[in-house]
């Protein structure tokens, strides 16, 4: 079967924090913070397109139960050689991720859903991976008006819509999709937060949102 995510060919050099992952992580905090205590008290957490393990590791160090995919070859290497006592495998969303893992009451998905040719099988994933009323907390680049026409009067298309790399962005996200997409699998209590410079330049957005109960 053919992996429907592009950053199966991502490289990785080490186990470090990615650049962005600074930026996401104050947020993150934030929000996991604000979940009800009946989903976080056994602390379990599915990281769906876990890097180089970097960020299970930072959330492991603070109490969490993290079991973690990701496509790339490279990424799974480096996340078990530096986090061997991580749950941290090769996995992507164009398989059943949940008849190998099981639910979880929480999930994280950071800089994932810009790489993945069938965002409809990636959120298929995400709502079979969560318990009935559990939390996803997934990242993305944000693109909005605003900043489209900033990046156009700039001239910075060609640089940030860059097509000449082998690997990279193949969706751009905005509100509005994301919402358009959520809602089509009845996602519930869905918030937007944006991070990175003010909101209507942000570099990334971040969405929390429900799966129903039934």
């Amino acid at each position: 079967m053919q992996n429907n995510n592009i950053s199966s060919k991502y490289q990785y050099n080490d186990s470090s924090h990615l650049a962005y992952h600074f930026e996401l992580l104050p947020k993150l905090n934030d929000i996991l913070s604000t979940i009800d205590d009946s989903l976080t008290k056994k602390k379990f957490l599915f990281d769906l397109g876990c890097g180089n393990g970097s960020i299970a590791n930072y959330l492991t160090n603070k109490g969490w139960n993290v079991t973690g995919v990701d496509p790339s070859d490279s990424a799974i290497r480096y996340a078990n050689l530096n986090f061997p006592n991580i749950k941290l495998f090769k996995g992507a969303t164009n398989e059943n991720l949940s008849s190998r893992f099981g639910r979880f009451p929480i999930l994280i998905s950071l800089e994932v859903i810009e790489h993945v040719y069938a965002p409809r099988e990636y959120m298929t994933n995400i709502f079979d991976l969560l318990e009935p009323g559990g939390v996803a907390i997934i990242s993305t680049p944000y693109h909005g008006y605003l900043k489209n026409l900033l990046i156009a009067l700039l001239g910075k298309m060609d640089n940030h819509f860059d097509v000449l790399t082998d690997v990279g962005h193949i969706k751009f996200w905005s509100i509005k999709t994301m919402k358009q997409l959520l809602n089509e699998f009845k996602f519930q209590s869905i918030e937007f937060s944006r991070v990175g410079r003010i909101p209507f330049i942000g570099k990334s957005m971040i969405v929390k949102f429900n799966k129903p109960l039934k």
